[in-house]
């Protein structure tokens, strides 16, 4: 299969590159976009034929749910049984942005291999012009999980969906860098009081002043032995080739680790903030400057990316207070390092 690349952006008329991609969906084929998070892998939600190639160009396990982008609050009635008032105000409170609400789904609206076999979906409206062109020019719903090979760093730039997807999708809307560069937060309002089911650029804080008391499990807590209300809960993701340490932002600490791992025939790889720039590790990637959250969320996947055009054997990642955003990081980080910490 050849990928057809499309970049679409302000300088130039793309009706032509959305006419050929909604012809892409409607012919039950995938099409990566950007959306504010990260790049999505697009495929009708409606069409089991189609949502099946997202799972097979993923390689991504069964009993993963999708998630489901639309293009309107309004839309939410069409595919779900009901809409709590938390639901509705969560709706007009962040959508259109970063936030999934897993709500209970009319009975045969979706593709089967959507839900995973749960009577519940999430759902999301994304806070991208390209995207949200996408889903009013086709007017469906798309389900589309981040645009990589399941377990691998989720893609922040249309390169990235390249390296991953070609010859293996129909087609890329190039349309540039995504904004917070981690997965939304997924939000089950069918209990009370809502749990976050993945933290994301939509804090605990922020629902909060919105709706009240929102649950927030522990990464012990969130794990799930059976089938996921939400993606990222059962499986390591967002792992580079080479293992991942974590490791505590102290400069001390962390050149003793790189001199360490050195002396172990290790080349190491540092993910960190700019004040360890002068470390002596093999290879250097900023997270940005110093406590900068937004900045560290944006870079955290490029940066793990970059990782593996190295010959690192190891990878050290600085880790970030559980605060706000720094609860997402933690998360993701976490999850690329299988919950493994340098040990001296």
């Amino acid at each position: 299969m050849e990928t057809k690349y499309l970049i679409v952006d302000n300088v130039v008329n793309n009706n032509d590159s959305y006419t050929q991609a909604v012809d892409f969906l409607n012919n039950s084929e995938i099409v990566a976009f950007p959306t504010e998070t990260v790049y999505g892998l697009g495929a009708v939600a409606t069409d089991e034929v189609a949502v099946q190639k997202i799972f097979a160009a993923k390689g991504r396990p069964s009993d993963n749910p999708l998630i489901v982008h639309i293009s309107s609050k309004e839309q939410a009635q069409d595919y779900v049984v009901h809409i709590s008032e938390i639901a509705q105000k969560c709706m007009d409170a962040f959508w259109p942005g970063p936030l999934t609400l897993i709500l209970e789904t009319k009975p045969n609206v979706f593709a089967a291999s959507v839900t995973a076999g749960l009577t519940t979906v999430g759902l999301r409206m994304p806070d991208h012009p390209v995207a949200l062109r996408l889903l009013q020019e086709i007017n469906k719903p798309l389900a589309a999980p981040s645009a990589n090979k399941s377990g691998k760093p989720s893609p922040t730039r249309a390169e990235h969906v390249a390296e991953d997807m070609t010859n293996i999708i129909s087609c890329i809307l190039d349309g540039g860098a995504t904004g917070v560069g981690l997965e939304s937060t997924v939000l089950d309002v069918t209990v009370n009081p809502p749990v976050i089911l993945r933290p994301g650029g939509v804090t605990k804080e922020m629902l909060e002043e919105i709706i009240g008391t929102v649950i927030q499990p522990t990464e012990k807590e969130q794990e799930s032995p059976g089938t996921p209300k939400a993606p990222g809960m059962k499986y390591t993701h967002y792992a580079p080739e080479a293992p991942v340490l974590l490791i505590e932002p102290k400069l001390e600490s962390v050149q003793q680790a790189v001199e360490q791992l050195q002396a172990t025939g290790q080349r190491v790889a540092l993910l960190a903030a700019e004040s360890f720039a002068n470390s002596k590790a093999n290879y250097f990637f900023t997270y940005g400057k110093d406590g900068d959250v937004e900045a560290m969320s944006s870079a955290l996947y490029d940066a793990l990316r970059a990782c593996d055009k190295t010959d690192a054997t190891i990878i050290l990642a600085t880790t970030t207070a559980r605060l706000g955003v720094g609860v997402a990081i933690m998360n993701r980080l976490e999850k690329a390092a299988g919950g493994q910490w340098y040990k001296k």
